[in-house]
């Protein structure tokens, strides 16, 4: 393994053993042990797993339900050994695979984080210097000198987070999260966004399970895509993030089954219109301002939401949003449109859209490369960047 490569996963396999026979009392524990004949399910958790992650790179590993995500974070971690194939890890691995395991809910929450830090590898002068630093971030000051048992679920994983986010003290420190943002209130989702964000900037090496996609196409410069325990896509996050959205659509009706062809979008139509939204066009001066139209067959009572997502040609995430978020009503059933300002430097853009149900996590359907257009820079030459920001000098 070379010195730019933090985990080197080769050919791994790993299965599990279901025993038929059920355990319902002592007597019956006893004479299946002795059994010659006993029968197993063989389940295939992993199969010929290959993959790379780069040192400061935020991996992603996404897929469905019962897909092995879990059991491959285990393996990462060195709580499973796997059938055959080799993990090799260079760095300190860090797992937030159960956030809470090692709490004990007859010790105060106070009692909890020293013996939580001590699990981490803090000793208790350590511990001393975070203690606030941990309780702040976790909102729960009045309730340290509670026993933990009294707790909401929500307040013990926030002291949870809290306490696992320092554990973090070198960059050759490897962070494996699972599933984080699926628990907590919206503003600790914010604030474990908010810790992506710094991890992101100093280039920390993390693995991160999760099905956000919002959060894949945010924060991952790569991902993975597990389907019935094998890897199906390696590459891209907004490639990976639509291919999942795909496999999801399994369970909608028949209708839009039909008509998902390959990788395109069918019921979804994307127009780049002028502002008043009336004539396509694909051309425009920077702050200069369009329509998205975004438009579907009527009828389909599922689609509750819309979402859109502005990309520049090279790669580079401009802006993305979407109704729900905005606490936003769709009040015609097969069309809506976005207006924005398109305060950006020159050069080529396309779009992402998608609708969805009752949270983008439900996804209906999904474009990760909608129409392109151009931006044509009418302003001074002399400013930089990606973005027009509204600005002034003054002494």
């Amino acid at each position: 393994m070379n010195n730019y490569v933090a985990i080197s996963v080769k050919d791994i396999n790993k299965t599990f053993k279901l025993p038929h026979e059920k355990n319902n009392s002592i007597k019956s524990s006893i004479v299946n042990f002795y059994k010659s004949n006993k029968t197993y399910e063989k389940q295939v958790a992993l199969k010929n797993i290959s993959f790379e992650v780069k040192k400061g790179e935020f991996f992603g590993i996404v897929g469905k339900n019962g897909s092995g995500k879990s059991t491959l974070l285990k393996l990462l971690a060195g709580i499973y050994v796997p059938d055959s194939g080799n993990v090799t890890i260079d760095g300190k691995i860090i797992p937030f695979i159960e956030l809470g395991v090692g709490f004990n809910p007859e010790l105060t929450g106070r009692e909890n984080i020293f013996l939580n830090g001590a699990l981490l590898g803090f000793s208790r002068k350590e511990m001393l210097e975070l203690y606030q630093e941990i309780v702040d971030f976790a909102e729960v000051e009045r309730f340290m000198d509670q026993k933990l048992k009294n707790y909401s679920s929500g307040m013990q994983v926030r002291l949870a987070f809290s306490i696992a986010i320092r554990a973090v003290r070198s960059e050759n420190d490897i962070l494996i999260l699972d599933e984080v943002l699926a628990v907590g209130d919206e503003a600790f989702q914010r604030k474990c966004l908010d810790v992506f964000e710094q991890y992101k900037a100093r280039r920390q090496t993390v693995v991160l399970v999760t099905h956000d996609m919002t959060t894949v196409r945010n924060f991952c410069s790569r991902a993975v895509l597990l389907n019935n325990s094998v890897i199906i896509e390696d590459g891209e996050p907004n490639k990976i993030a639509s291919k999942y959205s795909k496999l999801n659509n399994e369970s909608i009706d028949e209708d839009i089954k039909r008509g998902i062809e390959g990788n395109q979008a069918s019921i979804l139509k994307i127009e780049t219109l002028d502002e008043f939204g009336k004539n396509k066009k694909n051309s425009f001066k920077s702050g200069e301002k369009m329509t998205i139209r975004l438009s579907w067959p009527s009828g389909n009572k599922k689609i509750l939401n819309a979402g859109i997502s502005i990309v520049k040609l090279s790669g580079e995430y401009i802006f993305g949003t979407n109704t729900n978020n905005e606490k936003y009503k769709l009040e015609k059933k097969d069309n809506i449109q976005f207006e924005v300002s398109l305060d950006i430097g020159p050069g080529k853009y396309f779009i992402m859209a998608g609708l969805f149900g009752t949270s983008d996590r439900n996804m209906i359907e999904f474009t990760d490369r909608g129409p392109e257009f151009m931006i044509i820079d009418s302003q001074d030459p002399n400013v930089l960047g990606i973005t027009r920001l509204n600005h002034r000098w003054k002494q």
